[in-house]
């Protein structure tokens, strides 16, 4: 199957559960002539704590693959253990998911690799739930050591503690780091789960189109109202096609010559600004350590918590009003901070010739 289109996204929707033969039937039928290449449905729900609703199993995907049939689209579940694979195989599915609670455990992605080997089955690998890039890579590289090919990711967020707009942290440095990593590997965004609302998943998924994403997979059920799980984040067909048809879907890159040439003339001057930034940090980093010289000679520790608050407020107040992002400063100056606190620490505790 093929995830990269050249025209639009790659769409995958559905229902969150398959709950009823009815529900997914009924769903699929309000889908059937919106641009949806592939149907989904969760047949096997993993939950924090028993008593919830777990899904109804291999049924689902009876009724799944008969709503495929009924609209012409293939069909895809997400699988969780061996046992899963197996049914699935049997019973023809036509794409697998792999949940972010299961990529985060590497024991289960090579035991689901090594049941998945032999076959060419397209698999999708959702990010684990923490934001961490290696085992997102980790977890594709078990699959493609088995000899699978036809792979792709899905971003569909983090888990975190601060408090936010979203149910699962964007964080799209992680999927764009991916990218870098792996440039031929699709990846779908899920801003359904990024967001946990409809509210947010126009303004998520143009974000993830505006960051050359593949495709969008976003949850879609015939009554969001009586959904028996995440109601808040699944829409209705009709609405998922306002979202599609308010998507502005951007190239790449351009072919215009004259586009061109505007673009590597701003990003010559960008390189040129990025090496003087470079040289000033070098130099600062200079600084930071004839001053670690100056406290160890004095016998004065290195952190200074009003010296720090003060740099803080004085770097504010410099860019009050300016178009960048308290978050990027506090994030920028920290990052100094503490490649300067590292400097004067290896000051301080060298071993003179003497010692």
């Amino acid at each position: 199957m093929e995830f990269k289109k050249k025209d639009r996204p790659f769409v995958i929707a559905g229902p969150c559960s398959a709950e009823t033969r009815e529900q997914v039937l009924e769903t699929a039928d309000g889908l059937k002539n919106f641009k949806v290449d592939l149907l989904r449905g969760g047949v096997w729900k993993p939950r924090t704590r028993p008593g919830s609703f777990e899904g109804v199993g291999e049924d689902g995907i009876k009724w799944l693959k008969e709503a495929g049939a009924q609209i012409g689209k293939p069909i895809s579940v997400e699988v969780a253990s061996t046992n899963h694979v197996e049914i699935a195989l049997k019973s023809e599915v036509d794409v697998l998911w792999i949940g972010a609670r299961t990529t985060v455990n590497p024991f289960m992605i090579q035991e689901i690799a090594e049941a998945l080997a032999g076959t060419n089955i397209p698999v999708l690998v959702k990010n684990p739930v923490n934001p961490d890039v290696e085992l997102w890579i980790g977890a594709i590289e078990r699959l493609q050591s088995v000899g699978l090919t036809n792979l792709g990711a899905i971003h569909r967020g983090f888990s975190t503690f601060q408090k936010s707009p979203f149910r699962n942290s964007p964080n799209w440095n992680i999927p764009i780091e991916l990218k870098r990593r792996m440039p031929d590997l699709p990846i779908i965004c899920d801003p359904s789960h990024i967001c946990g609302s409809r509210q947010l998943l126009a303004e998520v998924a143009q974000k993830a189109i505006d960051l050359n994403m593949d495709g969008l997979m976003l949850e879609t059920h015939r009554d969001p109202s009586k959904a028996w799980s995440d109601a808040d984040q699944q829409v209705t067909p009709p609405e998922l096609d306002s979202i599609l048809k308010g998507l502005v879907w951007r190239n790449p890159n351009s072919l215009n010559l004259g586009v061109k040439a505007k673009l590597e003339e701003l990003r010559a001057t960008i390189d040129g600004l990025d090496r003087d930034i470079l040289d000033l940090l070098l130099e600062r980093l200079s600084v930071t350590r004839s001053i670690g010289e100056y406290k160890k000679e004095h016998n004065i520790t290195i952190l200074q918590h009003q010296r720090w608050n003060e740099i803080l407020n004085d770097r504010e107040a410099h860019v009050q009003g300016k178009p960048i992002s308290m978050r990027f400063l506090h994030k920028f100056l920290e990052a100094i901070h503490e490649e300067s606190i590292q400097q004067q620490t290896e000051v301080m505790n060298a071993k003179t010739e003497t010692e």
